[in-house]
């Protein structure tokens, strides 16, 4: 049987046609907003940097100890954390060399007395009291910027009294140029009041004495024995610490352990100055970060595997 079919009016397509038009340009921004491709999303990295950047934030350090001394110049931390870098480094070089013998020593010594004779330290100083003093204050600063401090401050206190009497908050405001100024006005104020208490206003010429002294500890007490009255004690800061463990002169953990060893092996005619070659020779050419090996006096007696000779 024949399936029937029916054909509308030519007129009634003609009505229909406007109503399929209207509804198709109503869905069209639909379908074209259904069809537009989606934004990419920012991968996670980026975000966290694009955010730590905007916050201010500083990169990450390398773990490797060059890649430390490295990146930290980028991210500006403090010479102290190269210098103690370097130190750490040392000291586990130190424990592997074998020692220096008993000429080489003198052979070393001999150069520095030769280079310089009377070798000073860098300190501004008037006498014993402003000398234990800069020492004090010298802790985590520049010698530079202690005289710049001191200048003023031994100005208006030259003795135990006077700086009793110009009191904690003057000195800090002499002194606020420096780290921890106020811990150290403290310091100065109150061992003022102590050296005119137990020893008349006089510095004494005892280790022990010294070190009870509030911010006076071995190496201030050494520097102050040496250089005010002629002790021939060994005072190991930062600088000769490196030096003695990188040259394998006298390794040590610690800086008593490496102030012992000196002792023990420098020639009493060299102890004198001993620490002051030492300390100078690590600040101006066995540098932390940057030794200048080309120029050091002892650099066919040092036993730093890497020298750039």
């Amino acid at each position: 049987m024949a399936r029937k079919t029916t054909t509308p009016p030519a007129g009634s397509q003609l009505a229909a046609m406007p109503a399929r038009a209207a509804k198709a340009a109503k869905a069209a921004p639909l379908l074209a907003k259904a069809a537009k491709p989606a934004k990419p999303a920012t991968p996670k990295t980026a975000a966290t940097s694009a955010k730590a950047a905007k916050a201010g934030a500083k990169p990450a350090l390398p773990a490797s100890p060059a890649g430390r001394l490295k990146g930290e110049a980028a991210a500006g931390v403090v010479p102290a954390r190269r210098r103690a870098v370097a130190n750490a480094a040392a000291a586990a070089h130190g424990r592997t060399v074998a020692p220096w013998s008993d000429a080489e020593i003198v052979e070393a010594f001999t150069r520095f007395e030769l280079r310089d004779p009377e070798p000073k330290g860098e300190l501004d100083y008037v006498d014993p009291f402003t000398l234990l003093v800069a020492v004090v204050l010298s802790a985590q600063a520049t010698d530079v910027g202690v005289n710049k401090a001191t200048k003023g401050l031994f100005a208006a206190a030259p003795t135990p009294a006077a700086m009793v009497a110009l009191g904690e908050e003057g000195i800090a405001g002499f002194i606020r140029t420096l780290g921890l100024f106020r811990g150290k006005a403290k310091n100065v104020a109150e061992l003022s009041r102590l050296l005119l208490e137990r020893h008349g206003g006089e510095v004494p010429v005892d280790r022990a004495a010294l070190e009870a002294l509030p911010g006076v500890g071995r190496k201030t007490a050494n520097v102050v024995l040496n250089i005010a009255f002629g002790v021939p004690t060994i005072a190991v800061d930062t600088h000769l610490f490196r030096v003695a463990n990188r040259t394998g002169l006298a390794p040590g953990a610690t800086p008593l352990e490496v102030e012992l060893g000196l002792e023990a092996r420098i020639p009493d005619r060299f102890k004198r100055h001993a620490h002051h070659w030492l300390i100078l020779h690590g600040r101006y050419i066995c540098k932390a970060r940057l030794p200048d090996c080309p120029i050091c006096p002892i650099n066919d007696l040092c036993r730093w595997p890497d020298k750039p000779i």
